[in-house]
């Protein structure tokens, strides 16, 4: 059976054995969770998430939220002993871990082949190096191109992750930052925006004057860019956008910032109305069908029919159609 369908089983670890706070960082207002997992805890935890999940799916087990290699040897080797049978047994297809790319190296390498784990994700957030320094990352863009070079030579699945608008950033060091995480290697990547969240260094550079976060549009923009450089490259999107917790959704932790809890269907709703503007330069037609892959109809359409109603103001009554035909991007008009 072909799995193309993937899921992972999160174990949010908030801050544990992080040596830095970075100024954009408070990971348990930002995850919604609050409480790290003991060892024995967490395969608990796993089966839960199994009895919910078919068998169609690629799993992983998914270490997030921390620096998973800066704990201990002694620590690392309980919460992977407790998770790695669940490969072995054939329950998960791999494991995947998140760290910074400062917490790579020989040692910690051997041990995470030893213990199944597959895919590792370093939070790369910019490779700028003044950009690095004003978010309080504590390494500069070196320690992430070697530590790429590193986990790859091990044999890993790479995964960098990246962060548009920090302090110092432009639309230019974004759209490098992407390129760079190309030419580092990586099979996957997520972009997050910037955002204000209480009780962080950002909050009170906010509030002085110091930093002013991306509009949301701005911010929708700068990731359509850096979604086809990625798209162009090969490169796994595995998510757009902040995960929208309660704390964020509710307004609990949010300060502001271009947050969203549909930020990918906006970013690629702009996608989709730039081709379709660009299909329809000087046509303007006043019935039409649009054909798109079914998986692509809602964003075609448009985030709350966005795209049908601009095309309605234009004065074109438009339906759209999906079809199973059709390649990702592309999409076939008939003009009646």
């Amino acid at each position: 059976m072909k799995r193309s369908k993937h899921s992972n089983i999160p174990i949010f670890i908030p801050e544990l054995a992080c040596p830095h706070q970075c100024v954009f960082c408070d990971q348990e207002k930002i995850s919604g969770s609050f409480h790290i997992p003991s060892p024995d805890e967490v395969p608990a935890v796993i089966e839960q998430y199994l009895d919910t999940m078919s068998n169609d799916r690629l799993i992983d087990i998914a270490f997030f939220g921390g620096n998973f290699t800066g704990i201990s040897i002694e620590r690392m080797e309980e919460y992977l002993s407790k998770v790695c049978k669940f490969v072995e047994d054939g329950k998960v297809d791999g494991i995947r871990l998140s760290t910074r790319p400062d917490y790579i190296d020989v040692e910690r390498l051997q041990l995470l082949k030893r213990y199944s784990v597959t895919t590792i994700e370093l939070g790369a957030q910019s490779t700028n190096d003044k950009v690095l320094q004003k978010a309080g990352r504590g390494h500069d863009a070196k320690a992430t191109r070697n530590a790429s070079e590193l986990i790859l030579d091990y044999g890993f699945r790479l995964g960098l992750q990246m962060m548009i608008g920090l302090p110092g950033d432009s639309f230019e060091t974004s759209l490098q930052t992407a390129y760079d995480i190309v030419d580092f290697g990586a099979s996957n990547t997520r972009i997050y925006p910037a955002i204000v969240v209480k009780g962080t260094t950002l909050e009170k550079l906010y509030n002085k004057g110091k930093y002013k976060p991306l509009e949301l549009d701005e911010a929708v923009q700068w990731t359509k860019s850096i979604l086809e450089v990625f798209e162009n490259n090969d490169v796994d999107i595995l998510r757009v956008g902040l995960h929208p917790s309660e704390e964020l959704i509710k307004g609990k932790s949010f300060v502001a910032g271009p947050f969203h809890p549909s930020f990918k269907e906006l970013v690629m709703t702009e996608k989709w109305k730039e081709m379709l503007k660009k299909e329809l330069n000087n046509k303007n037609p006043k019935r039409l069908s649009i054909k798109v892959n079914p998986a692509q109809l809602n964003y075609a359409i448009g985030y709350k029919s966005y795209n049908r109603k601009w095309m309605l103001d234009q004065g074109m009554l438009v339906k759209f159609l999906s079809d199973p035909n059709l390649k990702k991007y592309e999409f076939d008009v008939s003009y009646n």
